[in-house]
């Protein structure tokens, strides 16, 4: 069969909307494609791109899917989620933050990305602005563009530990601003905010009655000797100006499963849902079983990998230390690694290559060395690389003895 030319399929003459014109994809997604295309070659390749635990689901979870499938909950669910597990997610957080919602508070969707961009679709639109500190989760800028918003990056600094200022806050705020798109633990850098630190940024949002979008989806995976805060617990509680963002992804790891959630004021609520509902009609009724025993069930599978990402954290930090004019930050959560390699750039790695930005030593880092990191120029970060501790000891130290020859001037 001839295949149908262009010109006739109407490919050519098609035009595409301006958002997904500009839109490009996930940094992070687009480097793990280019570290599979070379394992499909048999190359053996150090894969630290993607923010995936290597863990596989907890038993007891999978047995909860299996159940559910047996059960007969294999159908259309209410769009922002089934009871159940609105109900343990609001007893989650009272048990572990104190403060109470109600499941009229809640919209399960699909994975917290999924969550994000419900938040921005039904809050901003064209002509408002959304603050994000830089660096920045790689599809927050795309997601507030989505939306017609406009973001406006913050950039802090590594002296700071990465972490936005009640100041610079302050600063950033227009008459246009509707939203404060704040994660900590961070992701690419692993900052945590202090409870003070917060605070501060709280009062800034009370006294210029704005939004504040909380990505917590890393709250578990905790190494500093302060417990977590979350945004809504903060001043006695701000509940009605906090949007928080969670799901199972990382703590349970549940990458694949796609469950995320709000918790968030009930007007705002009612329209994500809304919105849901005619975009994907409801999250997958398996995966939301599963995530209900995740959260209801026992709790010692996510200490245990805490405990093991806590033991690769503190291994990763020793072997960054010992690399020639590289600086990182103390990541206090998650499981990245942020750190400079800027003064490497204008001088022969690996083979010989000069790179001069932190994209080009990506590439010639995979391309040579076999290592995969994500450059911090997708992070709002130039100068910077993003490297996953999420997976196991010996790939770890391959990587990094092929990563230290290349900044010695080697390749594998």
């Amino acid at each position: 069969m001839r295949a149908i030319p262009d010109s006739i399929a109407g490919y050519r003459t098609m035009k595409l909307s301006p958002a997904v014109t500009s839109l490009k994809p996930s940094a992070t997604i687009a480097a793990a494609a280019k570290a599979k295309a070379l394992k499909s070659q048999g190359v053996t390749v150090y894969d630290f791109t993607l923010g995936e635990p290597d863990f596989n689901t907890p038993e007891h979870i999978q047995e909860a899917a299996r159940a559910a499938m047996q059960a007969g909950h294999t159908h259309y669910t209410a769009s922002g989620g089934i009871p159940e597990l609105k109900k343990a997610i609001c007893s989650a957080f009272e048990r572990e933050q104190g403060l109470h919602y109600e499941p009229n508070q809640v919209v399960v969707s699909n994975g917290a990305k999924h969550s994000i961009h419900n938040v921005l679709t039904a809050l901003c639109g064209p002509g408002d602005e959304v603050i994000i500190p830089a660096p920045y989760w790689v599809s927050y800028k795309s997601l507030v563009e989505l939306a017609g918003a406009t973001p406006v990056i913050v950039e802090t600094t590594e002296a700071s530990g990465f972490r936005l200022t009640a100041e610079q806050f302050e600063r950033a705020i227009t008459p246009r601003t509707k939203l404060l798109l704040l994660n900590s633990p961070c992701n690419p850098t692993g900052a945590v905010f202090s409870t003070q630190q917060l605070e501060d940024l709280a009062r800034v949002a009370v006294k210029h009655n704005l939004f504040v979008c909380s990505d917590e989806i890393y709250d578990k995976l905790l190494y500093t000797d302060e417990p977590f805060k979350s945004f809504a617990t903060l001043l006695g509680g701000i509940a009605n100006r906090t949007i928080i963002i969670n799901g199972v992804s990382k703590a349970y790891a549940m990458t694949g499963w796609r469950i995320g959630w709000t918790l968030a004021p009930v007007a705002l609520t009612a329209a994500m849902d809304n919105l849901q509902s005619q975009e994907t009609s409801n999250p997958c009724s398996i995966s939301q079983y599963a995530a209900l025993a995740a959260l209801s069930g026992p709790q010692d599978c996510v200490a245990t990998m805490r405990q093991e990402f806590a033991r690769r954290r503190e291994y990763t930090l020793g072997r960054i230390r010992e690399l020639p004019q590289v600086s990182i930050p103390e990541p206090g959560g998650a499981f990245y690694a942020f750190f400079n390699v800027s003064r490497h750039f204008g001088r022969p790695l690996g083979k010989g290559t000069v790179v001069n930005n932190s994209t080009e030593f990506c590439t010639a880092l995979l391309e040579q060395s076999h290592v995969a990191l994500v450059s911090g120029d997708a992070f709002g970060a130039p100068g910077y690389v993003r490297m996953s501790f999420a997976t196991g000891r010996p790939i770890l130290e391959a990587g990094f003895d092929h990563l230290a020859a290349f900044l010695s001037g080697k390749s594998a």
